[in-house]
């Protein structure tokens, strides 16, 4: 700092080679005593420097006033963003709660329909299981009935045979 102060202000330290203009002791001002233009300028100076840091302190405080400034807008506007996210994820966890409500009423609604479509197909089966069963013993009926048919004209014929036989043989009997 004090390489940094000589850069900059020279005069003021080249006397003494302190921060402090003004001599440390009486007897070394008798001997290097300063002149009036010289006294006006090393106030001139100081009085400049004093100017000086004002300013640097005014412009670190508006430095600091900014940068305040700053944080809060980035903190608002990340609290925006914050809430607007939470937003769309509300959103999306809602939109996601209602697609899963839509499919599990979608797959109930498939398995209702399955359930009614199996009741009809059981119903189906068992009246064409029932039909069958009808179809069979209309079948065996007829069977039956065709069988006894059979059987009664095959007997009738068998008869009706026996009694041309009968009848050829008492022709050739009484022939």
């Amino acid at each position: 700092m004090l390489n940094a102060l000589q850069t900059r202000y020279p005069s003021a330290l080249s006397r003494t080679g302190s921060r402090n203009p003004m001599p440390a002791n009486t007897s070394a001002m008798t001997e290097n005593a300063v002149s009036a233009e010289e006294h006006y300028a090393l106030m001139t100076e100081v009085r400049d420097l004093k100017n000086t840091v004002a300013a640097l302190r005014s412009a670190l405080e508006q430095e600091k006033i900014d940068t305040d400034k700053a944080v809060r807008a980035a903190h608002a506007a990340a609290g925006s963003e914050i809430s607007q996210l939470k937003a769309t994820a509300a959103a999306l966890r809602d939109a996601l709660e209602q697609a899963r409500i839509d499919r599990d009423k979608s797959v109930q609604d498939a398995v209702v329909t399955a359930n009614h479509e199996i009741v009809q197909l059981r119903a189906t089966a068992g009246a064409l299981r029932d039909t069958l069963e009808l179809e069979r013993a209309d079948k065996a009926r007829s069977v039956q009935a065709a069988l006894r048919d059979a059987t009664d004209e095959i007997n009738q014929l068998k008869a009706t045979v026996s009694a041309l036989r009968d009848s050829v043989e008492q022709g050739r009997n009484a022939g």
